[in-house]
């Protein structure tokens, strides 16, 4: 139901301009919860008195008295005052956590404190029994990476706002090419609404302006193996080498988009589609979607063995004294013979 999470309770918050007085914001989505920061910062602390009503604490400068004096300070020409500390693990702070757990616990109607956690990971020790049942007081918000489909509509909304259209499979491509990190994809929504000129944009407009994730470039080379072009794989390949990428990450890239492919195939001799794929594996639409054209195309032997391979060349590379660059183009090669046999 609508309105049980975390989420919707901070945007029920804010929509109604009924700031909570404990907040803690945490998970890997980093433009998410520096969207619902700013916009808790902009209800709680005029621009004019921010001076006087907004703290901001570190590990390097936070003390007991200073919590203490930011929390018993009364609102200067404002009803509210906002204290935001970074990635501060309070549960390894001795003896002085007892206290901060004081103060959390008996925060004033006039402020709002928001734990924030970015580089440092949020998790309630419960064995510190005092700081548990304070930290259950706050709203603990997570925000992790949206749905594909969120994405996709977040996607369309902000190239409106340059006056342009993207289909749901270009806006697929988008996520993918670019790992679906959003501030990135904020970055490059930006370029792209700047730089094209008609009013959609297109995944040869994509393929120009945005460099690709280190998976979205191997599955370029992925993508000329299973279209049997090892000519341009090996090309893909040494330019991934120039870009300085890790040998041992192209191949776990590359062997894992082959294990997807045999798993695609599987699923479809058993009369299975993209979707079981999509939560087999854990992968968004558009991979998803380029995996089942493959299986289609590919022989499950060839597969098979294109997995095997894959496995074979990470032992190689991991035991022998042979160059990782030459293993990995043996690879290719070999996998080019296994195509031609198959």
């Amino acid at each position: 139901m609508a309105g049980d999470t975390p989420l919707d309770r901070l945007k029920a918050d804010l929509k109604n301009n009924k700031p909570g007085r404990f907040y803690v914001f945490h998970g890997t989505e980093a433009y998410l919860r520096s969207h619902y920061l700013n916009s808790l910062h902009k209800l709680l602390v005029e621009d004019f008195a921010e001076t006087f009503n907004y703290h901001r604490f570190t590990q390097e400068n936070i003390s007991l008295q200073a919590v203490h004096d930011s929390l018993e300070a009364i609102p200067m020409m404002s009803p509210t005052s906002m204290i935001q500390i970074d990635d501060v693990n309070f549960f390894q702070l001795g003896e002085d956590g007892n206290d901060y757990a004081k103060f959390f616990g008996d925060i004033p109607d006039y402020c709002t404190v928001v734990l924030v956690y970015d580089s440092v990971e949020f998790k309630i020790d419960k064995r510190r029994k005092a700081l548990a049942e304070a930290f259950e007081q706050a709203l603990i918000v997570e925000f992790s990476q949206p749905s594909e489909r969120e994405l996709v509509a977040w996607i369309g909304r902000h190239f409106k706002k340059y006056e342009k259209q993207i289909t749901v499979r270009d806006a697929q491509y988008l996520i993918h090419r670019t790992g679906g990190d959003m501030t990135t994809l904020l970055s490059e929504i930006q370029k792209l609404g700047a730089y094209v000129q008609g009013p959609v944009v297109s995944q040869a407009d994509i393929d120009l302006l945005v460099e690709p994730v280190l998976e979205a470039a191997t599955f370029t080379l992925t993508d000329a193996i299973a279209s049997e072009r090892y000519e341009a794989a090996l090309q893909c390949l040494h330019t991934l080498l120039q870009m300085q990428e890790e040998p041992l990450m192209i191949l776990g890239s590359v062997g894992s988009q082959m294990r997807r492919i045999l798993t695609a195939k599987r699923l479809l001799t058993n009369g299975k589609g993209q979707q079981e794929l999509m939560k087999l594996c854990g992968i968004n639409g558009y991979p998803a979607q380029k995996a089942m054209e493959y299986a289609r195309r590919l022989p499950e032997a060839f597969c098979a063995r294109a997995v095997e391979l894959c496995l074979e060349a990470d032992l190689q590379m991991k035991t022998s004294f042979d160059e990782p660059e030459r293993i990995l183009e043996l690879l290719i090669l070999k996998l080019a013979g296994e195509a031609r046999h198959a």
